[in-house]
């Protein structure tokens, strides 16, 4: 058995980085090394007060160590409960065993009824009182079914409230890449409405160009305030339900991307 990737302990310890993929139940995927053993690496969340101990044989993948933001990759998908991490486990339903066949009544004639032909073999409508019941309760449902299904397409076809609007006027952020700054996001797509930052936990550090007009916010992010770059972009329709949801992000090597770090990134 190869040994587990050894994560760079002293980088770990001087920048935030974050787990690909994401540890399930943990909203927040940006963490800190506090301790590492020979065993497992005690991390802690910069978000919330809460820390982990993860065993050195779940990291099974290099480091993006000259990314905008460390990724450390786990070779199982984690789950947190009950105060610990543990390998998710998928639920696998077991089919039912066979139909014991049914025993003829004693006194019973050793004839086998009919199979149905022609129309009642189609519709599954047998000889007996009790087959014509069940084929006509089979046949409500899926009447029942194909009803509703026909009424949804209906409200969504003829109720213009009900159709799926546009966020974005156009997809022009489709051109930017991981390497844009925050000049080159303007060459390509103008000066922005508004332009925040925001400086997380340890040395993250956030910027959101804001281009109403568009409908969208193109988001950078780095280590230190004049080195960040291009990480995604989050909509922005005026509705707050509908503000805020990942549009465009970035793929890093080994196909790790930052879809994560948009969706778990709090509004500012």
């Amino acid at each position: 058995m190869s040994e587990p990737i050894t994560p760079p302990v002293e980088d770990l310890k001087k920048r935030a980085f974050s787990f690909y993929p994401p540890i399930l139940n943990i909203e927040h995927n940006e963490w800190k090394l506090k301790e590492a053993t020979w065993s497992e690496m005690l991390v802690s969340n910069t978000k919330m007060d809460l820390e982990v101990a993860i065993p050195r044989r779940y990291f099974g993948q290099a480091p993006e160590i000259e990314e905008p933001v460390m990724i450390i990759g786990l070779n199982r998908e984690l789950e947190y409960k009950t105060g610990a991490v543990w390998p998710t486990e998928r639920k696998v339903l077991a089919m039912p065993g066979k139909v014991a066949p049914m025993k003829r009544p004693a006194g019973q004639p050793g004839q086998e009824p009919k199979a149905p032909g022609g129309l009642k073999a189609i519709t599954g409508m047998g000889d007996t009182g009790t087959d014509t019941r069940i084929s006509r309760m089979i046949l409500t449902v899926f009447g029942a079914i194909a009803f509703a299904g026909i009424l949804v397409w209906a409200l969504v076809e003829f109720t213009p409230a009900a159709k799926p609007a546009l966020v974005a006027k156009d997809q022009a952020y489709l051109d930017l890449t991981r390497d844009d700054d925050y000049h080159a996001v303007v060459r390509k797509m103008g000066a922005p409405s508004e332009d925040r930052y925001k400086a997380g936990e340890g040395e993250i550090h956030y910027r959101a160009m804001t281009y109403k007009d568009r409908g969208y916010v193109i988001i950078l992010m780095g280590a230190e305030r004049g080195q960040v770059r291009y990480i995604g972009t989050l909509s922005h329709s005026g509705d707050r339900k509908k503000d805020w949801q990942p549009m465009h992000y970035v793929e890093f090597a080994k196909g790790a991307t930052t879809v994560s770090m948009l969706r778990t990134l709090p509004r500012f």
